[in-house]
């Protein structure tokens, strides 16, 4: 059974098992909830008849069980003697937290429903503590978000893909039509001195070197897109580390024909200088000019 991964989720009630279980099964593990410890070498042996199909397996335990908890270490040892290697996950948590929570979700503790929380807590974490001394994983999520507690499970437990790069969509558009509903970042460039009211220029668009040319040329679009070059290469590992597959910087002038796509042309080349993946839209360059009037 050496190419299945086997992965016991356990640990303290209102520690984090639910999301770490999803975070599991997200990552194509076969998951079971409260399954009892007794049924885990049987379990395994039809993972194991089963093994095209299922060959990653993550089991929540926990005391949820009862008396049936009881019976985990013998069921462990049947494990370990059989050759079916497993490895263990436990989740805790300070009482304070712990307390917090089940406060916050109205919840009674398994342990105690008819008396304090505090109680069901110190009495939880006696009958762990032998289980806790096996663990392979001691995760500790007192202050962790959900995302820093996903990130924390698979660098532990998930074999590291190849992440696809985060993909960069640079917007330009027109305030006349709207912000694009999706954009993550929205920059103003109305500040900037108008190519409109330059006569060989209103028919143009920034994609035009002569319209590009005037837009650069001026001390605050120079200062304004190293800023904005410098604040976006600071973001980025930040967004890939929240998870984020996909960035859409919005950049809009009046009309979004001349201001917002030369800027938004720059910045572009800058990211791909920098050998990031990035996609470039001009939304309104193709509205109709009166529309698009005053850009």
């Amino acid at each position: 059974m050496e190419d299945i991964k086997f992965v016991i989720i356990t640990g303290l009630s209102g520690a984090g098992r639910t999301l770490a279980l999803r975070v599991f099964e997200d990552h194509g593990y076969f998951c079971v909830d409260n399954l009892p410890p007794a049924l885990i070498p049987t379990f395994a042996e039809l993972c194991r008849e089963s093994r095209k199909r299922i060959n990653k397996i993550a089991l929540v335990i926990d005391i949820r069980g009862g008396g049936f908890f009881d019976s985990l270490f013998e069921s462990l040892k049947t494990m370990r003697d059989t050759g079916y290697p497993y490895k263990i996950l436990f989740l805790e948590a300070s009482d304070e937290v712990l307390i917090k929570r089940f406060k916050e979700s109205r919840r009674r503790h398994p342990l105690a429903p008819e008396g304090r929380i505090v109680e069901g807590i110190i009495s939880e974490r006696k009958k762990m503590a032998k289980l806790k001394e096996e663990a392979d994983c001691i995760i500790d999520t007192s202050y962790k978000t959900p995302a820093q507690l996903k990130e924390a499970i698979v660098r532990n437990f998930i074999e590291p893909k190849r992440e696809e790069p985060l993909l960069i969509n640079v917007v330009s558009f027109g305030f006349k039509q709207g912000i694009p509903l999706d954009a993550d970042l929205v920059f103003d460039v109305r500040f900037i001195p108008n190519p409109f009211y330059v006569d060989e220029l209103r028919p143009l668009s920034g994609e035009d070197p002569e319209v590009r040319d005037y837009v650069m040329k001026w001390p605050e679009s120079k200062q304004f897109l190293e800023k904005l070059h410098d604040m976006v290469e600071f973001l980025i590992p930040y967004y890939i580390k929240e998870g984020k597959s996909q960035l859409v910087i919005a950049i809009g002038c009046t009309g979004g024909r001349h201001r917002s796509i030369a800027i938004a042309n720059e910045l572009s080349a800058q990211l791909k200088a920098a050998h990031h993946k990035v996609i470039v839209d001009h939304r309104d360059v193709n509205k109709d000019r009166s529309e698009a009037s005053e850009s």
